[in-house]
């Protein structure tokens, strides 16, 4: 009996060992390169600091100039700045490995034709997801900071910001605009399956200027430009995901093992 006839034999509790397994571990992978950020300190924050110095490079780039000095005023915060810079650092680079994991976990419920589709997505959300996370580090997270540190109601007023703080912009900005990047991956996986076709997208183009405006606007500060930073990549993938749809549904043939 091959592999479809096997899975057809498993009970609910089976699934529930195997989806068990999966996030356990996928939460082990992401704990163990937690603790290797944890113990390379020195070079976690030279990454995770970099966009705080003026001499990144965008700022000479571009001529930006601004005088941050991170500060602290609590007894424990460096320590859980420390965990959560850590842990980021682990989300982003277990990625891959935790979408391997999921492949795995639902291939054997799929058709032929929807393993492609779906195997291929899996690709298309790693890279975009990594694309996502270098727009957020190199371009919306230092424009977030040159924006929110010049910005002032009054001159009586001295920004002093916290490493908590600082610490907290750079985990939501680099995460969720990777998140965010993942957009044209559903909209192609969809296609892909027949849920949507290219027309129907060339007429929705309306409706996802302002999904991509309110995505933007969800994953970025309230800051003018690094919601444009962010929403003119989005609506350019959502128009190359137009161009990789089909013109018309495509149904899902069974696997003749299945059968």
């Amino acid at each position: 009996m091959g592999e479809s006839g096997k899975e057809q034999e498993m009970s609910f509790w089976d699934h529930l060992d195997e989806l068990r397994g999966t996030i356990f571990r996928s939460l082990l992978a992401v704990c163990l390169l937690a603790v290797l950020g944890f113990v390379f300190k020195r070079p976690l924050f030279a990454a995770v600091l970099a966009p705080a110095s003026e001499d990144f490079f965008l700022y000479r780039l571009l001529g930006w100039h601004f005088d941050l000095e991170l500060i602290n005023v609590e007894m424990s915060a460096q320590f859980f700045v420390h965990l959560q810079a850590a842990f980021s650092a682990a989300l982003i680079l277990a990625c891959p490995y935790v979408i391997w994991e999921l492949w795995r976990f639902i291939v054997p419920a799929l058709y032929k034709q929807e393993r492609k589709a779906v195997g291929t997505a899996f690709l298309m959300a790693t890279g975009l997801f990594y694309a996502g996370a270098a727009v957020g580090y190199v371009l919306v997270l230092p424009a977030c900071v040159q924006f929110f540190l010049n910005y002032s109601v009054s001159d009586l007023i001295t920004n002093s910001i916290t490493i908590s703080s600082y610490m907290s912009m750079f985990t939501s900005t680099v995460l969720m605009v990777g998140v965010a990047f993942e957009f044209p991956t559903v909209i192609w996986l969809l296609s892909r399956l027949g849920v949507l076709t290219r027309e129907q997208l060339y007429k929705g183009r309306r409706y996802a200027v302002v999904a991509v405006a309110f995505i933007a606007a969800i994953v970025t500060p309230a800051d003018p430009l690094s919601m444009v930073i962010v929403a003119a990549p989005l609506y350019l993938l959502y128009e190359i995901a137009i161009l990789l749809c089909s013109k018309s549904p495509e149904k899902p043939e069974a696997d003749a093992s299945a059968a």
